[in-house]
């Protein structure tokens, strides 16, 4: 299936049925008076997140949905048939926005959660509804009222808890597929990983966390060099960045140079991103001799003025990567009870707001 992270599509809610203007005309009842109904409800559309679709793939062919009108009443106290809603089923992870202002109308990030995208129209007044001791054969009636209509842009974030940053054969691929159940294609070519791979990283039984890997991110990638920047909007939702840098790189290429463009070119797409946590991790450390590996460490760590943590591992043999995956577990795990202990503090904070309301105070005072 083709990986699509983005579509346009337009939601057309439908039309509520219009009331109806009738009178009784049944035997023995020469004066029966108004009976006519209301008009059904229109179809609204819904979003629906489901975790089994990881692509908007079928939002880019079939753009438009349009939900059915309701009926229209009739006599006889009869009311016209509410149509029925559309769902509209997207991948957890996906953002909901109205491409003509802007604004963010959902967020999609748990499973089965369910958001309203368009309103149906309510059902019109019948002639029924009008009468009164002083209009006893009232012959006004209301029309259905139209349903709302939307243009939507639809952006799929990934949610997973690392993300991968790197150059183009940095061994990002490697390296997932190294620690996780992903197997993305790995070859000895650039820009091997042409859309985003989830892996689930088991530590243990009971413990694990998902890792993503994007497409290599190049130089210029800002002005559309190589894949551009349609990838980083994955790593938004991430807790914890991963800078995998190639450090058996050949004579011409240096590896500094290329790791503080990749930096440059993510501060140019989301401040946010690089004030992420982000750990450096020197990869294909198989590849440098054993002699030189400490000095070739030291210098480039002197020469890009990194003070972060730093691992080196070696993808291809595994070599470091049990110690990297506990150390990216035990992190997300103490901001996962960090986390924990500040919710629990501000439900603490406002149940003792609520406790010391004076019962006497006017402002609180019940009305019996």
């Amino acid at each position: 299936m083709k990986f699509i992270d983005e579509a346009r599509i337009e939601v057309i809610a439908g039309d509520g049925g219009n009331g109806v203007a009738s009178f009784c005309r049944e035997k023995f009842r020469p004066f029966g008076g108004p009976d006519g109904g209301d008009g059904g409800k229109g179809g609204s559309i819904w979003a629906i997140a489901d975790r089994n679709i990881n692509t908007l793939v079928d939002f880019r062919f079939s753009k438009m949905h349009k939900a059915k009108d309701g009926e229209n009443g009739r006599g006889a106290d009869c009311y016209g048939k509410g149509a029925d809603d559309i769902f509209l089923r997207m991948p957890v992870g996906t953002l909901i926005a109205d491409n003509v202002s802007g604004d963010i109308l959902a967020d999609l990030t748990e499973h089965g959660q369910t958001e309203l995208l368009a309103k149906g129209g309510d059902g019109g007044w019948g002639n029924i509804h009008f009468k009164s001791s002083t209009n006893r054969a009232p012959r006004q009636k209301s029309d259905g009222k139209e349903g709302e209509r939307r243009e939507l842009r639809l952006e799929l974030k990934v949610l997973a808890d690392v993300g991968l940053l790197g150059m183009p054969n940095a061994g990002k691929s490697t390296f997932i597929s190294a620690v996780s159940n992903a197997r993305p294609k790995i070859a000895d070519y650039p820009f091997t990983t042409l859309h985003p791979n989830l892996g689930v990283v088991r530590v243990s039984h009971e413990k694990s966390f998902v890792i993503a890997d994007i497409p290599g991110l190049i130089e210029g990638a800002s002005e559309g060099a190589g894949l551009g920047h349609q990838f980083l909007r994955h790593l938004q939702r991430t807790g914890l960045l991963l800078h995998i840098v190639d450090l058996a790189s050949f004579d011409d290429v240096d590896p500094v140079k290329e790791a503080k463009a990749l930096v440059k070119e993510l501060k140019k797409y989301d401040e946010a991103l690089v004030d992420k946590p982000r750990w450096l991790v020197l990869n294909k450390l198989d590849v440098v001799p054993s002699e030189d590996r400490a000095k070739l460490v030291k210098d480039f760590l002197k020469r890009f003025a990194w003070k972060g943590p730093v691992f080196e591992i070696s993808a291809l043999n595994r070599d470091g990567c049990a110690e990297l995956v506990n150390a990216i577990y035990q992190h997300l795990e103490t901001k996962r009870n960090s986390e924990h202990r500040a919710e629990e503090t501000q439900m603490t904070e406002e149940a003792r707001g609520i406790a010391s309301i004076d019962p006497d105070d006017p402002r609180f005072k019940i009305i019996e």
